[in-house]
């Protein structure tokens, strides 16, 4: 059986692993990736710790996901918010020189979401929709075993699809954009606006003062769950995936929201797509399981 190194670069950490075909982790290693420091303190790192793995000369191939829009055609970060320097970096050129097999390069949200259409929550169908819904909201079209990725990387970047225009602008996104109004930040952010009696940490919060009744935090569910169901129906309308799964810190809390998301996209789609599965994900280290399945995704 075939191996392959997954690599899920992230701002602060970084983690490489050997991966089996079957997704199985066979050993993994674990560091700091100072993304602060820029590339040429994050590669060379890169090519340490990859280096470490036992017998990696003999790897197949080697994914990385990274946080932002890649252009997978050229193997560079389009946007590099969390690795200040990257943005077009020849990250792919890099390695490959360094390790002379095949180098692919894509989102994180993407890598997480080939991970569970491959050996996770998705497996065996042929079109699955990953979202993950936490500090942000992030997704991935897989097709046929392969990262939908876009011209331009942006595939999946669902966060800014907008949800109600009457909306006030939060940030870079468009006003009524559902990362503004259905993330975990957006909940604990509209919920201490609405709720200053009470203690809002986190998502979850809320969710739990709905289930004791309380109106306010009702209400916001409801609002949330009706975000959430046009988002999941606007999707659907585009691809139809056999399946959703749905990741992120957010689904900590499913059984308190996700009935009514499903309920209500029931009633915002066609009869005949009323029956589409929605699942959790399945997998504990998606990012890195993901990475190391882009070889095998793009092997044909």
């Amino acid at each position: 059986m075939e191996t392959y190194i997954g690599v899920d670069l992230g701002g602060t950490n970084v983690r490489v692993a050997k991966v089996n075909e079957a997704g199985v982790i066979l050993q993994t290693i674990k560091g700091p990736s100072y993304g602060s420091e820029g590339p040429e303190k994050v590669m060379p790192n890169i090519i340490e710790m990859i280096k470490k793995l036992d017998d990696y000369q003999n790897c197949a191939g080697i994914g990385i996901g990274v946080p932002g829009p890649v252009d997978t055609n050229r193997g560079i970060m389009c946007l590099s918010s969390n690795l200040p320097g990257f943005t077009g970096y020849p990250i792919v050129n890099e390695l490959e020189e360094a390790f002379h097999i095949p180098i692919y390069l894509d989102n994180d949200a993407n890598v997480a979401g080939l991970a569970e259409a491959l050996v996770g929550a998705g497996k065996g169908m042929n079109v699955v929709y990953y979202v993950t819904i936490s500090t942000g909201i992030g997704g991935a079209l897989i097709a046929n075993g392969r990262v939908v990725s876009g011209k331009n990387g942006y595939a999946g970047e669902i966060g800014n699809i907008v949800i109600d225009r009457a909306r006030q602008k939060v940030n870079h996104l468009n006003a009524g954009a559902v990362e503004c109004e259905a993330s975990g930040t957006a909940i604990v952010r509209k919920a201490q606006e609405r709720m200053p009696y009470a203690t809002i940490n986190h998502a979850g919060d809320v969710f739990e003062l709905a289930a004791k009744n309380d109106p306010n935090a009702v209400a916001l569910v409801d609002e949330i769950t009706t975000d959430l169901a046009y988002l999941f129906s606007i999707i659907s309308h585009i691809c139809d995936p056999f399946a959703f799964v749905i990741g992120g810190g957010v689904m900590k809390s499913k059984a308190y929201f996700l009935p009514q998301v499903i309920s209500k996209y029931q009633n915002l789609v066609h009869e005949g797509m009323r029956h589409t599965l929605f699942l959790e994900a399945q997998l504990d280290e998606p990012g890195v399981i993901g990475a190391a399945m882009l070889p095998l995704s793009m092997r044909g």
